[in-house]
């Protein structure tokens, strides 16, 4: 079971869960006791850009934890009710206040160890114009000489820079998938 057992107790009726494989399943649950109900925990979802101006990337200094002060692409969990491209140009605004324009999926990172996918799509930006917001010290343009690679909070931020500026220097883009530990 990832990170231990996060549901206590029945979101149906309160009662207190115990963890299970039920029957016709195969893995652990947690199921209540009282009225049966099972209870599924699935990955969460990060859903963010690599927004470009010229030769130029977008990244925002972090106001928050963790890894605050540490530099990020414009980035955050998925909303229910919203698609993937919704959440990633909500998240692009809301820390960077940057306006896009989505180019397509870039990179589908999978996080196993702490249950989550990170989804990062290329996007230009419409104009240098950038307000950020409250969980962003900073956003900046940088070259990729200037990145701060020493200073970058995520490694499926550091992966999909990485991917960025090869697939950049090769004229070509593609759809980068992986495990990061």
């Amino acid at each position: 079971m990832l990170q231990g057992r996060r549901i206590k107790h029945c979101r149906a009726c309160g009662t207190a869960v115990d963890y299970r494989v039920p029957a016709d399943d195969n893995r652990e649950r947690a199921v209540c006791g009282a009225c049966g109900e099972i209870h599924y925990e699935n990955p969460l979802n990060v859903v963010g850009t690599v927004p470009v101006w010229g030769d130029q990337v977008l990244l925002c200094r972090r106001n928050i934890e963790p890894r605050y002060g540490l530099w990020t692409l414009p980035a955050g969990f998925l909303e229910l009710g919203e698609s993937t491209e919704t959440g990633a140009l909500r998240e692009t605004d809301e820390e960077a206040g940057a306006r896009i324009e989505l180019e397509g999926l870039f990179t589908v990172l999978n996080v196993v160890r702490v249950g989550q996918l990170h989804l990062f799509y290329r996007a230009r930006m419409l104009d240098p114009t950038l307000n950020p917001g409250p969980e962003t010290i900073e956003a900046r343009l940088f070259r990729e000489h200037e990145v701060p690679w020493d200073e970058i909070a995520f490694r499926t931020v550091r992966q999909t820079l990485q991917h960025f500026f090869e697939d950049r220097q090769r004229g070509q883009f593609g759809v980068h998938c992986a495990d990061i530990g």
